[in-house]
C-alpha cells in the first residue's frame, strides 16, 4: 500500500457529506481505474488523495506514515503523489514545454544539472522532447496534455492521479498517451486515472474502484466490471469485453478459458477457440 485514506469523511462548506468514513487504498505497481457518474465524488476523491483537500476526519497516510498538513508535511506529501488535472490549461502557466516541466523541480531547489536530467527524462516519457522549446500556447490539446502529465512526472512521484486524461484526444492522440503511461508504469511509477470510459478501463487498468451512493467498490477491474448491481448503482454500462465473454461463454466457451477479454486481440483469440471447440478433434 503507497497512499491511503482511512475513516476518512469530506464535505464542502454548507455542502452535505460527499464521503463518511471512507477507506480507500492505492497499491504499488497496481494500474487503478477510478470510475463513476458525474457528481460520485471522484475530484474530490483525488484531491483528498493529493493533498489538495483535507479530510474532515480520518487521515491519510503514504506508505503507513500519516499526512501532516504542514508545509513541511504537504512538500513531501507532492514529491511521493502528483494529481494532473483535466484540463491542462488549468496547469500550463510557462512560456515554453520546457520551461513548464522544469517548474516543479526547480521549486524542490534541485541542481541546474539535476533539473535539465528531470526534464529531459519527462519530455522523453511522454514522446514529447521535440517540443521542448515549443511556446506552450502553440500545442495542440493533445500536446498540452502530454505537457501538463510530463510537468508532474519530472517531481518522480511514486503515485501519479489522471483526471480523464484521454478526454477530448483523437484515437491516435488516446494511443500515444496510453503508450507513455505504459513506459511510466513500467519504470516504477503507479498510475490512478479517473475515466468514464469502461472499456478503457478493463483494458488498461489492473484494479477498479466504482463509486456509488453506497461508498466505494475496490478490487480487480476484471472481477469489478463484472458487478452488473455495482456499474448499475455508479451509473455505468457494462463494458464490452465482459458482455463479449458472457456471450462466448454462453455459446460453449469452456468456464476456465481466459477471463472477459480486454482487447479486440483477445477477443478474436476467444472466438477462434470456440470455434476450434464445436469444429471438433479431427478438424
Amino acid at each position: 500500500m503507497l497512499v491511503a485514506l482511512r475513516d476518512a469523511s469530506f464535505a464542502y462548506e454548507d455542502g452535505p457529506p460527499v464521503f463518511r468514513g471512507l477507506d480507500f487504498e492505492v497499491h504499488a505497481g497496481r494500474a487503478l481505474a477510478l470510475l463513476g457518474r458525474n457528481g460520485s465524488g471522484k475530484t474530490t476523491l483525488m484531491r483528498l488523495l493529493s493533498g489538495g483537500l483535507r479530510p474532515d476526519s480520518g487521515e491519510l497516510a503514504v506508505q503507513g506514515r500519516a499526512v501532516r498538513y504542514d508545509r513541511k508535511g504537504l512538500t513531501a506529501l507532492r514529491t511521493t503523489v502528483q494529481l494532473v488535472v483535466q484540463d491542462p490549461d488549468d496547469q500550463l502557466f510557462a512560456a515554453s514545454v520546457g520551461q513548464d516541466v522544469s517548474f516543479g523541480p526547480l521549486n524542490l531547489g534541485l541542481s541546474d544539472g539535476e533539473v535539465r536530467a528531470r526534464v529531459a527524462e519527462a519530455l522523453a516519457a511522454l514522446d514529447i522532447t521535440a517540443l521542448a522549446d515549443r511556446p506552450t500556447h502553440l500545442l495542440s490539446y493533445g500536446q498540452r496534455k502530454r505537457t501538463a502529465i510530463a510537468g508532474a512526472i519530472a517531481m518522480r512521484p511514486r503515485v501519479l492521479i489522471l483526471d480523464e486524461p484521454t478526454a477530448g484526444l483523437d484515437p491516435d492522440g488516446q494511443e500515444r498517451l496510453l503508450a507513455g503511461l505504459d513506459g511510466l508504469r513500467e519504470g516504477g511509477t503507479t498510475v490512478v486515472m479517473a475515466t468514464h470510459d469502461v472499456d478503457l478501463a478493463l483494458r488498461w487498468a489492473d484494479d477498479a474502484a466504482l463509486l456509488t451512493p453506497a461508498g466505494v467498490g475496490q478490487g480487480p477491474v476484471g472481477e469489478l466490471l463484472a458487478r452488473t448491481d455495482l456499474l448499475r448503482a455508479a451509473g455505468l454500462r457494462l463494458p464490452w469485453g465482459v458482455a463479449a465473454g458472457l456471450l462466448l461463454r454462453a455459446r460453449g466457451l469452456p468456464a476456465d478459458a481466459a477471463a472477459a477479454p480486454r482487447t479486440p486481440e483477445e477477443l478474436a483469440a476467444l472466438a477462434a477457440l470456440l470455434a476450434s471447440g464445436r469444429q471438433g478433434p479431427e478438424s
